[in-house]
């Protein structure tokens, strides 16, 4: 996956969002990742390697520049996303087409590495597990976290809000975790946001405080959307073996070359996303 910089502004995918109710809040992060790499066959899957990063090196994350050849003789890769989270990565109004600007601007830099990405709408607590076997990249708005960066490469290329969202009517004041305390809180599996809540909750009891619940959803729909607050990296992922040495830093210059010649900044314009925009891209920017 390709990495949104840790947390993102009030849209879908701009940053995972967490909903607490009782009064419901959201609370939004966006990461990105690198996983283990495998062989990628000539439909754009994947064959070989070991999922989650395992047997991974860091050192593969910034090999030099150049793009396997597996994958370059395959001309395709196979690109997972939770297509749950617009504007970030979305199903059309047909009902069936993955639509977002990370569709937008993960096909770019697929045309910059002269391959196509087969883009599969997938929950998002399963994508990183399968980076390297099923997926050979990733991007579905992750926040970019060391945790994350042990298992795939992250390549940073947004930023995001962390942010609640509470009923207009009737809702409490909930502007940081520690006005969770007491309350019910939705967020989807596997996201930042749900760790957050987890350990907010403990944070609560050990101060004697009532816990938090946490309510956990497949996909970021069941638990809505929220406002923006708070500054967050969104990362791309991509698998970190030896089979993938290369991918990462081939990545990151597409994305310079995009931002030099007008294209990344054209994308997130089209998305009303421009206050999201970086120039310091960069791969595993959490570990560094």
């Amino acid at each position: 996956m390709i990495g949104q910089v840790t947390q993102r502004p009030a849209r879908r995918r701009s940053s995972r969002r967490l909903i607490a109710s009782s009064v419901a809040v959201c609370l939004l992060v966006v990461a990105a990742a690198c996983s283990s790499s495998s062989k990628t066959n000539t439909t754009g899957g994947t064959t070989g390697g070991t999922s989650g990063g395992s047997g991974g090196s860091a050192a593969n994350c910034t090999a030099a520049s150049k793009i396997p050849s597996n994958i370059k003789s395959a001309g395709s890769m196979a690109a997972a996303t939770d297509a749950s989270y617009a504007p970030m990565e979305f199903i059309g109004t047909d009902g069936s087409t993955i639509e977002g600007a990370d569709i937008d601007l993960g096909n770019a830099i697929a045309k910059q590495l002269g391959v196509t990405w087969k883009w599969q709408n997938v929950k998002f607590d399963s994508i990183i597990a399968g980076i390297g076997t099923r997926y050979d990249v990733s991007m579905s708005s992750f926040s970019v976290t060391a945790a994350r960066e042990k298992q795939v490469c992250m390549v940073s290329y947004f930023t995001a809000g962390t942010s609640f969202m509470v009923p207009t009517s009737g809702g409490s004041n909930v502007t940081s975790l520690t006005d969770l305390c007491g309350k019910t809180v939705a967020v989807e599996t596997g996201t930042t946001e749900q760790s957050d809540a987890t350990a907010q909750s403990k944070k609560c009891t050990d101060a004697g405080k009532s816990k938090v619940t946490v309510l956990t959803f497949p996909d970021q729909n069941g638990a809505n959307l929220a406002l923006t607050s708070g500054r967050a990296q969104v990362g791309m992922v991509l698998p970190n073996t030896s089979q993938y040495a290369g991918l990462a830093s081939s990545v990151l210059d597409a994305l310079k070359t995009l931002d030099s010649n007008g294209t990344y900044k054209q994308i997130l314009e089209k998305w009303g996303l421009t206050s999201g925009a970086i120039s310091d891209f960069a791969i595993n920017p959490a570990s560094s």
